[in-house]
């Protein structure tokens, strides 16, 4: 990792550091579903990683080396311009999301013995 860590940004702070980024240039974010297609692809970039490291398919020797760290450092990117792009506060989002699993799914998986924390 870096020297500074995803933990000491909020995420207010990420959409701001990609607005800025984004904002010089006149061509601006790209539309909504020409970032949903560049999702995916990053997405595939991180299986095709993921594969090569945990699976069953090792890499060619003449394969670049990518990095889990950066296929997901990737896919944060892309997910902030999809948010900022449709002026979607992510730590809202964040939020809204944990309030959905912590009531719908409150009984759903077996918690660990809290007694003894």
């Amino acid at each position: 990792m870096t020297n500074r860590t995803l933990s000491e940004k909020s995420l207010a702070q990420i959409q701001r550091e990609v607005d800025a980024y984004i904002s010089q240039f006149k061509e601006g974010y790209f539309s909504p579903l020409a970032m949903l297609a560049r999702m995916s692809e990053e997405v595939g970039e991180l299986a095709r990683e993921v594969n090569h490291r945990f699976g069953e398919k090792p890499k060619k020797p003449d394969e670049a080396d990518n990095s889990i760290e950066m296929e997901l450092g990737d896919i944060l990117f892309i997910v902030t311009c999809f948010a900022n792009s449709l002026g979607i506060d992510l730590a809202e989002a964040h939020d809204k999301v944990m309030s959905k699993f912590n009531t719908r799914d409150a009984n759903r998986w077996t918690k660990k013995n809290t007694d003894n924390l």
